[in-house]
């Protein structure tokens, strides 16, 4: 029985594991005013025929915190990433000096910032969604093994793991995003 349980609380902390590295993913995406080259990651372009991701066909790097210049491999990309990333509707108006295409990253407005924070926030519940989707998996296994034999006591502790290790997943969540969103609404 232990061994099941033990199996049990691994797959938890294995799917909350997952929820917060999808929270960290995201939260990458949400621009706090500095470049980052995860800010051009939705971003496909043109590249004989198929629609490919530009990292796959640029280098892309901040030479300062606020302008991210992407190196296509092949000259004559410059104006499908240039179109591309004009299609993407990321609100970057991107220039080309026929080697290198440059972004400049306007600076944040205020409703902006206060938007982004909503964003981050609508995040953080996806994850908090996940934690507690994982827990609620976790106690009908250890309700199924109480009504297979298990005893009420260690039926009881385990719930009760459970729930720890939800809460401290919980709160990493909400440090995550309250760290987040610090950094977003710094000016």
């Amino acid at each position: 029985m232990q061994e099941e349980l033990n199996f049990i609380f691994d797959t938890a902390k294995e799917h909350m594991d997952k929820a917060i590295h999808h929270l960290e993913k995201e939260l990458l995406k949400v621009r706090a005013g500095r470049a980052n080259p995860s800010m051009l990651e939705g971003v496909r372009v043109d590249y004989y025929g198929s629609m490919t991701p530009i990292s796959q066909v640029a280098n892309i790097n901040t030479p300062d915190a606020r302008t991210l210049s992407v190196q296509p491999w092949e000259k004559k990309l410059i104006s499908e990433i240039e179109k591309a990333i004009m299609a993407a509707n990321l609100g970057f108006n991107p220039m080309n000096n026929g080697d290198v295409i440059m972004i400049n990253i306007p600076p944040l407005t205020e409703e902006r910032r206060k938007d982004l924070v909503r964003r981050s926030k609508s995040e953080a519940e996806d994850a908090r969604v996940g934690v507690r989707n994982a827990r609620k998996e976790a106690m009908e296994e250890i309700k199924k093994l109480g009504k297979d034999g298990l005893s009420e006591d260690l039926v009881k502790d385990s719930e009760a793991e459970v729930q720890k290790l939800t809460d401290s997943y919980t709160s990493r969540i909400e440090s995550i995003v309250d760290k987040k969103e610090q950094e977003i609404m710094a000016i």
